[in-house]
């Protein structure tokens, strides 16, 4: 007896979501790797900065809290807009020849995929949180544990579309790599993620204000510290909007993929 069409998605969509996660669970390096890099961050670069920042300038947080929100998100970049590069190894190895033959929409596959990577992103960002309220300082309450995992997650789907988008897009991992660092590096460095927006000059706060990241960033800051540019809501629908935006251009690259 045939299953039900939505049944069948389903059950595809989970099967590419396990396989992704699977992958990263046998990696452990790829773990401790996305852990130690913003660690060293926060104590090396965190406490260095913070050595010269005036008492005050990051309204009542020492540094180092100030920039964790900004780690978490340079963490959730640097980690899923780079797992677009497993499309174009996928495509090497005949493995994306196999998920596309399959009775699934492009969607579902182009989904499963994007679950796979943002639950990887979650694992590595859940441990940073720990971290954080452990050694350096962040207070979590259940409230704020549950709308930052909300936030991240929000990120997570619409920079690993990103991610996914390009991958679809390139031929081969140097052209990823290099059009990845021209979309990555202005949308961490232009966020607020390593500074406070005050003293900044008008054309530079400009363009913070035009890159979704900041939205990001502030929301974390306004949930983990009450340190907020923007406000929540408008943080949140900005955040939303870019998510929807992502996965949609994600699934439409996807869809002309070509092997």
């Amino acid at each position: 007896m045939r299953r039900p069409y939505a049944i069948q998605e389903l059950r595809g969509l989970y099967a590419i979501w396990y396989r992704e996660l699977l992958v990263f669970m046998r990696e452990p390096s790829r773990l401790v790797g996305s852990i130690i890099q913003p660690l060293l961050w926060l104590v090396i670069f965190g406490t260095g900065l913070g050595s010269i920042i005036e008492p005050g300038a990051v309204s009542g947080a020492n540094y180092q809290q100030f920039l964790f929100p900004g780690i978490l998100v340079m963490t959730i970049l640097f980690g899923s807009l780079y797992y677009g590069l497993y499309i174009i190894l996928d495509k090497r190895i005949d493995f994306l020849k196999e998920v596309l033959v399959a009775p699934l929409h492009k969607s579902t596959m182009f989904f499963g995929k994007a679950l796979g990577g943002s639950t990887d992103g979650l694992l590595q960002i859940g441990m940073l949180l720990i971290l954080g309220q452990l050694f350096f300082g962040i207070h979590l309450t259940v409230a704020s544990t549950v709308l930052t995992l909300f936030v991240v997650t929000l990120l997570l789907l619409g920079v690993t579309s990103l991610g996914l988008m390009i991958g679809s897009l390139m031929e081969s991992p140097e052209g990823f790599g290099l059009i990845s660092s021209f979309v990555i590096f202005p949308l961490f460095f232009l966020s607020g993620a390593l500074f406070p927006l005050s003293n900044l000059p008008l054309w530079l706060k400009n363009i913070v204000v035009l890159n979704p990241v900041s939205y990001a960033v502030d929301a974390l800051r306004t949930i983990l510290l009450g340190i907020t540019n923007y406000g929540l809501p408008f943080d949140l629908l900005v955040l939303l909007s870019f998510t929807v935006c992502t996965v949609s251009a994600g699934t439409w690259a996807f869809s002309r993929l070509k092997l």
